[in-house]
């Protein structure tokens, strides 16, 4: 890659790559590990008016304004991107266009990158393999939703494997690549303390929460009729609990790590019937309040006429059913409209099979681990000590802060780029594997039509709370807590 690649993101213009591609590829290129003789090109329907340099320092401005905006340094990159006019659903000149300049540089890769409704995925395939823009060095890489449930993901594999190989295809989910979850495989596969104790014979349950504060107000022509389940459960969290769950792999290689994640759904005891109204909790937010102030419910943000039975939170309780995970529960729970923003899961252990001292009894928690993926990453060990300032043998809980700082000339990546930069040298650890997508679907399904067939719609839950009552139900039933209801997260952090 010492001379570049190319990069074509079709759908250039768009959300995605303004808010998350181009500011990564910008801090990539200034942090030295985007190389400076690499080509971004953007494909629009409409193309672009203007400079691209202007138009850049615009979409920073307003997207990532901490990108380090150095003049010199966006003059530089702007000459490394260029904009075409590009139709999705038919050949012509525009292609040719493309296809002139890709073949220009023959030895060096090419990633597509679809950041496009899935929809336009078939077409823009046909199109790259008519125009010969398949070959060994190509690589494409398919932004999620990857289907509306197990046969529409069915056929876009289909549709996609006419033109790209496996080996080709990359299906991107960015939470895979933040640096908490590089760190958690570090931490369980290099460290015999961690991997001792990840089973079920010390830890008592898992919870994997990602909180939204925002609601839907400008994203209601997708979310609606998708919902929590389908947005963020079938791949974000089932993704997660796979690289908590999965067994060690013989290489941290992609081959052998999507082997170990595919194990994992495959032990997922399914979800039928009454035990999906028992382990599964399906709400939509109401009227409420954010911050001090007055938000509007789901129903009003999308100003829709008629009730939607669209959920906009989940919790489940989920087991997986193998030797390590035999009777440990796995907590998921997503939801818009909640108090805070964060991703994290959260490794909570038994607790002591017996206290020698009377006095720490009734002052004991549970040892924890926790990986936080967002807003900051972090990694922490939760433990029991002493407490110094208090009389007796009282104890207090403590936080072992296990981040890991870099000398100040070391370079963070995020997860756009360090994902574009693992397609670009056709590493596929931290992309998704077809059987892996159709798996989780196979086991979402089942609940969607679930719900489907039993005409309920969902419960109701006031913007500013934790979700509804069943929520915080699901874990008191088991004398259990979310990690924030037992004063885990003070002050959102």
């Amino acid at each position: 890659m010492a001379d570049g690649f190319d990069l074509v993101i079709f759908g250039g213009t768009g959300d995605l790559s303004r808010r998350k591609l181009l500011p990564a590829l910008f801090s990539g290129y200034v942090a030295g590990v985007v190389p400076a003789g690499s080509r971004i090109l953007l494909t629009s329907r409409s193309g672009l008016e203007g400079e691209i340099a202007p138009w850049l320092k615009t979409v920073f401005d307003e997207t990532a304004p901490a990108c380090g905006m150095d003049a010199k340094a966006l003059a530089d990159f702007a000459q490394m991107v260029q904009v075409i006019e590009l139709g999705l659903v038919k050949g012509g000149a525009d292609w040719d266009a493309l296809s002139e300049i890709l073949n220009s540089e023959p030895e060096r890769p090419i990633v597509h990158f679809l950041a496009i409704p899935p929809a336009l995925f078939t077409s823009t395939c046909d199109l790259l393999g008519a125009y010969g823009l398949n070959g060994d060095r190509a690589r494409v890489v398919l932004e999620k939703p990857l289907g509306n449930d197990l046969k529409s993901a069915q056929a876009i594999n289909e549709d996609v494997g006419r033109t790209f190989g496996e080996d080709q295809t990359f299906r991107i989910d960015h939470y895979l690549g933040k640096e908490a979850v590089q760190n958690l495989l570090a931490l369980r596969f290099s460290n015999i303390l961690f991997e001792e104790l990840w089973s079920g014979r010390t830890i008592d349950h898992i919870q994997i929460t990602i909180a939204e504060s925002l609601g839907v107000k400008g994203r209601g022509g997708f979310y609606e009729g998708t919902g929590a389940l389908r947005d963020m459960v079938q791949n974000h969290l089932l993704q997660l609990l796979c690289l908590v769950a999965m067994e060690p792999p013989a290489r941290l290689d992609g081959d052998s790590i999507r082997e170990e994640k595919l194990k994992v759904l495959k032990s997922l005891k399914p979800l039928e019937g009454a035990d999906i109204d028992r382990n599964v909790v399906r709400a939509q937010y109401g009227a409420g309040a954010m911050h001090g102030e007055a938000v509007g419910s789901y129903q009003e943000d999308l100003q829709l006429d008629a009730p939607s039975t669209t959920e906009t939170f989940v919790a489940i309780k989920a087991h997986i059913e193998n030797w390590r995970w035999a009777g440990v529960p796995f907590y998921l729970r997503t939801g818009k409209r909640l108090p805070d923003r964060f991703a994290e899961i959260v490794i909570q252990f038994k607790n002591v099979p017996h206290s020698p001292h009377p006095a720490w009894g009734s002052n004991l928690s549970p040892n924890r681990f926790i990986i936080r993926l967002q807003p900051e990453d972090h990694l922490a060990l939760r433990m029991m000590v002493k407490n110094h300032t208090a009389k007796g043998e009282a104890l207090r809980e403590v936080e072992m802060n296990l981040d890991v700082v870099g000398g100040g000339d070391a370079v963070r990546i995020g997860p756009y780029l360090r994902l574009i930069l693992d397609a670009v040298a056709g590493d596929q650890s931290l992309f998704v594997h077809r059987a892996e997508v159709e798996h989780a679907w196979r086991w979402v399904d089942r609940i969607i039509n679930h719900w489907q067939d039993s005409g309920k719609a969902p419960l109701s839950y006031q913007a500013g709370t934790w979700g509804p009552y069943e929520a915080h139900d699901l874990m008191t039933h088991d004398r259990r807590q979310w990690f924030h209801e037992s004063g885990g997260r003070r002050n959102g952090k």
